[in-house]
């Protein structure tokens, strides 16, 4: 009881990466979501200290507690910061500076003391602007007191190298669109992570309803066995005849068996990706039930161009290699650059009283590299970087198309083995009864009622693999379209 207490404690804790929508508009490819989520507290079962877990429930601890999320939200903290930074940019920087310095010769001792207060500003067309004051306090033992302050300004505009609005803020539009790809990345992961949840959840689901057919096929043998066992006494059939029935139950035991250890294999796979204790008696509970979905192709394209974190982010390398290529040929450039500046500084003596001196300044400075391949090697960098994105971008246009075709395509075919598969389920079922009543008046054998039963189960599992294989299906088409947030009513507290 007390691993319970803990897991009701536990499942009643808010999520703290994700936040639930409550707009409620169904999405095209709103085919994950079996009806509205649960609230994020699971059923308990106290008598058979089990924990009844649905899929919402599932999905919600995934995103409050799987550790790829938790590492990925952890990244993004250092990644906000990264853009801060760069935009902090073109805000003007102070610097502090000061000392203190005693020294001495063979004519005095003197006691220094200075302080400078220096700002700096860069704006977006790549002024270069410094302002400064210093103020010095000498003491001297023979010399007395002598003090010196003064202020000064200096501006440099390029011409060439680093001129422009779009070469100085680059490394900010460098910055903005690193943190866009981030943010997709973000969200492929949550949405990689629900998938995988889903996928995890619903082998769970397959594991427990396969055990729950060999538990069924093992009661058919042993109610069978019974049947023999009374027509040997009743000498309506040979007694070497059970053998083949006692044979078919020891398989079914055997076959139960490892079903159950299939469900515990599953059910520590789903804990390990919700990282909750592996000891919790957790037990899937959503109802296996399916609805056909019609997807169109060209709007599902549509929309995996609007949403697909893969495609936006390979868009975004692509304009990134841009980038770098112009910022690459301003810096093959001349430095031509006007720049200007004023001083004053004005000195204060004991001996021989005050002085004030300015001087001010403007021309044109030039920096012409000769010999000095870097700039070059950068430049030819840049362009077979532009060219290798162009490539790619082509490569993950044809995949997008690819995944979409494929997705679309297995959706439908997914639902028309469903189809066959219950369909022959039926057909099985009646086909086992019709056998059985001819085996209780004398017209079958244990052969063929054994054999029908192994084609029931068989119909079974094959009913089972294609609903799960059509669900696991519609969780694959919104991780294509990358509608797999949207679905769920999912927004990131990012």
């Amino acid at each position: 009881m007390r691993k319970v207490s803990i897991l009701i404690a536990l499942m009643l804790m808010a999520p703290v990466v994700a936040q639930a929508r409550t707009d409620g508009a169904l999405r095209p490819s709103q085919a994950t979501r079996q009806g509205q989520p649960s609230s994020t507290t699971a059923s308990i079962s106290l008598n058979a200290e089990t924990i009844e877990l649905t899929l919402s429930d599932a999905i919600y601890l995934g995103l409050r507690d799987n550790r790829a999320i938790r590492s990925a939200y952890l990244d993004r903290i250092a990644q906000k910061f990264d853009l801060r930074v760069a935009e902090d940019r073109f805000t003007p920087k102070l610097v502090l500076s000061g000392g203190y310095l005693s020294s001495r010769n063979q004519d005095d001792r003197y006691r220094e003391s200075t302080v400078t207060p220096t700002t700096t500003l860069l704006t977006p067309y790549g002024t270069r602007v410094s302002l400064g004051w210093t103020y010095r306090h000498t003491q001297a033992d023979q010399a007395g007191l002598s003090r010196n302050d003064g202020a000064n300004i200096s501006l440099i505009q390029p011409l060439l190298r680093g001129a422009g609005k779009d070469i100085a803020t680059a490394p900010v539009r460098l910055a903005r669109l690193s943190e866009q790809a981030n943010r997709l990345n973000l969200k492929s992961t949550v949405s990689q992570t629900i998938t995988q949840v889903i996928a995890s959840y619903r082998t769970l689901l397959q594991a427990q309803e396969q055990l729950k057919i060999s538990r069924e096929s093992l009661q058919r043998a042993r109610q069978l066995l019974e049947v023999n066992r009374a027509m040997i006494a009743a000498g309506r059939m040979a007694e070497f005849e059970i053998v083949q029935t006692e044979a078919e139950v020891a398989s079914q035991e055997l076959a139960y068996e490892e079903a159950r250890n299939q469900t515990d294999t599953a059910r520590l796979a789903l804990l390990q990706l919700l990282a909750l204790n592996l000891n919790t008696p957790i037990v899937a509970t959503e109802a296996l039930q399916a609805r056909r979905v019609d997807v169109n192709a060209a709007e599902a394209l549509r929309q995996a161009e609007a949403l697909q974190p893969a495609w936006l982010s390979q868009l975004i390398y692509s304009e990134q290699a841009t980038i770098n290529l112009a910022v690459a040929r301003n810096d093959r450039l001349w430095d031509v650059s006007l720049v200007g500046g004023a001083s004053q500084i004005r000195d204060r003596n004991t001996l021989s009283g005050s002085a004030r001196t300015w001087e001010n300044y403007v021309g044109i400075q030039v920096e012409i590299p000769i010999g000095d391949l870097s700039t070059r090697q950068a430049e030819v960098q840049a362009q077979v970087n532009v060219r290798n994105q162009e490539i790619q971008l082509a490569e993950a246009r044809q995949q997008l198309e690819r995944d979409v075709a494929n997705a679309v395509r297995d959706i439908g075919t997914r639902w028309r083995q469903y189809e066959i598969a219950q369909r022959a389920l039926d057909l099985s079922r009646r086909k086992l009864e019709i056998e059985r009543e001819k085996l209780t008046v004398g017209r079958s054998s244990n052969f063929q009622v054994l054999s029908f039963e192994n084609d029931l189960r068989n119909a079974e599992n094959a009913r089972l693999n294609a609903l799960i294989s059509y669900l696991n299906a519609q969780a694959e088409l919104d991780q294509t379209l990358g509608t797999t947030l949207e679905s769920w009513d999912i927004s990131l507290n990012d």
